[in-house]
């Protein structure tokens, strides 16, 4: 390890969380639809933790931030949650006490000399709003979150100067749609790609509103976070993995990609989708707002590539469309492990993500808004003054630093590393099952403790 990489001066060192998975529901008026899903299907999330309380970050801001700034960081991602900021959802119209909740934490981010991120949805679609409308498969749900966003924008722009639209919006299709480990757990592959396509438009609205009301003016961008997964062919000789390895990164990673920066669709995956009878709906004019408003910086969420073969089994048409039926998950030999999370660790996608943005996506200003590790039972390494010796997760990060390094040196216009996480927080399903921060949390007493990858990520920043 090159302990001696030089980041610019201003690189943004920071942690990723978000409203659902850090604030808990206190006073919240809303739900979304993890609160409802946990509600009635309990058994759902590891060991039944919920997301009642999580990291208490509700009560204890000031605390957690502290802590932040004091393992050197200058920077910290979190979501606005659209079920507590908002009352009433058809006119956009903010509760008080989320007014409150926010401008405090806004006002002790920046106190505390760390620059906010913002993301406007990170998988917490209001449930009142799918029983209603059935959620991103509806047009006037995208027109409800432009309203919560332009209210966001209004009452937080003056100091916040980094937004972004989503959070890995690919997931809220995979999640909800296709692979059920969202709610409401629905497999249709239309309901999917009309999912996909409305998002991508609820994005594009959102920034048209953004800069129609110049909340850019004193220099606030508006951005996305898409978690690219590059999609790596078996045998990069044989033309039909490395066609199956396409149209994978099509539908994965460039079905929000190239929406969001150059304003239009991969063509090849359009061309599949109306073959298959499943392309979304859309008018000419949504296709415009596409087309015109594209963001201004990119977040990337990185923690796996993903390996893929032409396809073996033949399809079974009597079932949901899918997209596997153009390619097939490969596992290939020899790849190393994070087994808790049943995730390849491969740092080396880190720069191939660096220059394919450098190359073929303008090599518009980006940055790591999430990498991570998860593990299982850390209080294995607490050792005798009770700081969790997190090794691993100290040479996770440098591995991928290393090659983060490798592609701004090459060029690539990259601004900042984020870790998921600060502090351990919800992770949905998973709950706490897997522990990602710097910072440990003792679920029952709420006690956090700076791990040895925090006293490490200080000295690293230094």
């Amino acid at each position: 390890m090159d302990n001696n990489m030089k980041f610019k001066d201003g690189f943004l060192w920071g942690a990723a969380t978000s409203g659902p998975q850090c604030e808990g529901t206190f006073n919240k008026k809303h739900k979304n639809v993890f609160d409802y899903w946990y509600e009635v299907e309990p058994e759902a999330f590891f060991d039944k933790v919920g997301p009642e309380v999580t990291s208490n970050f509700y009560n204890s801001y000031e605390e957690d931030l502290a802590m932040l700034k004091s393992i050197g960081l200058n920077s910290f991602r979190t979501s606005i949650q659209w079920t507590r900021l908002i009352k009433d959802f058809e006119t956009g119209e903010a509760d008080e006490d989320g007014i409150e909740f926010y401008n405090n934490v806004i006002n002790e981010i920046i106190k505390n000399g760390l620059t906010p991120i913002i993301t406007l949805h990170h998988f917490d679609l209001p449930v009142e709003l799918y029983d209603k409308y059935g959620g991103w498969e509806s047009k006037h749900v995208v027109d409800l979150f432009v309203k919560f966003a332009n209210t966001a924008f209004r009452l937080f722009s003056d100091r916040v100067k980094l937004w972004t639209t989503f959070n890995e919006p690919i997931v809220v299709v995979e999640g909800q749609y296709l692979y059920q480990f969202h709610y409401p757990k629905v497999v249709d592959g239309k309901k999917a790609i009309q999912a996909l396509y409305n998002i991508n438009l609820a994005s594009a609205k959102t920034i048209k509103v953004f800069k129609e009301n110049n909340y850019g003016k004193d220099g606030a961008k508006i951005g996305t976070i898409l978690n690219l997964t590059p999609s790596y062919p078996r045998d990069i000789n044989n033309p039909d993995d490395v066609k199956a390895a396409k149209i994978a990164d099509a539908f994965f990673n460039e079905s929000f990609l190239m929406p969001a920066i150059k304003g239009e669709f991969p063509k090849l995956l359009v061309d599949l989708l109306k073959e298959d009878d499943v392309l979304w709906e859309s008018t000419e004019e949504e296709l415009k707002i596409i087309k015109e408003n594209n963001i201004e910086y990119l977040g990337v969420n990185y923690y796996f590539p993903r390996r893929i073969k032409a396809k073996e089994e033949k399809v079974d048409e009597s079932k949901p469309w899918m997209p596997d039926k153009y390619f097939d998950n490969y596992e290939m030999p020899g790849r190393r492990m994070n087994p808790y999370r049943g995730w390849e660790i491969y740092p080396k996608a880190i720069y191939d993500i660096a220059i394919n943005i450098r190359d073929n996506y303008d090599n518009i200003p980006w940055y790591i808004s999430e990498n991570g590790m998860g593990v299982e039972g850390e209080d294995r390494y607490i050792n005798s003054e009770g700081i969790i010796e997190d090794d691993y997760r100290i040479e996770f990060i440098k591995e991928h630093l290393e090659y983060l390094h490798k592609g701004i040196e090459e060029g690539s216009n990259c601004f900042g590393y984020h870790s998921w996480t600060g502090i351990d927080c919800w992770s949905w399903c998973n709950a706490y099952k897997n522990r990602y921060g710097f910072i440990a949390l003792d679920l029952k007493t709420q006690k956090k403790t700076i791990k040895k990858s925090g006293q490490w990520i200080k000295e690293f920043i230094k």
